[in-house]
């Protein structure tokens, strides 16, 4: 179950937002019994660059033993 301040990790590109798939976010608001959620992806400097609604088949619980990756963020 996905709540409120979790990390998640994106299931598919977003290109038109410069995300990739296995980028990290963390979930600000959950609507409803999980119907959508509110997620933000910031830079390492904390620097937000997407605040989406994305559904639960979008986004999936960050496991404890994966691990993290850096890449360089590239506008869309």
């Amino acid at each position: 179950m996905i709540r409120e301040l979790d990390m998640v990790v994106l299931t598919h590109d977003l290109h038109e937002n410069g995300l990739e798939r296995g980028d990290i976010g963390a979930v600000v608001h959950a609507y409803g019994a999980g119907s959508a959620f509110e997620v933000e992806f910031v830079t390492a400097e904390g620097k937000t660059v997407a605040l989406l609604t994305l559904t639960p088949d979008e986004v999936r619980p960050m496991n404890s033993r994966e691990i993290l990756h850096a890449r360089v963020f590239q506008s869309a």
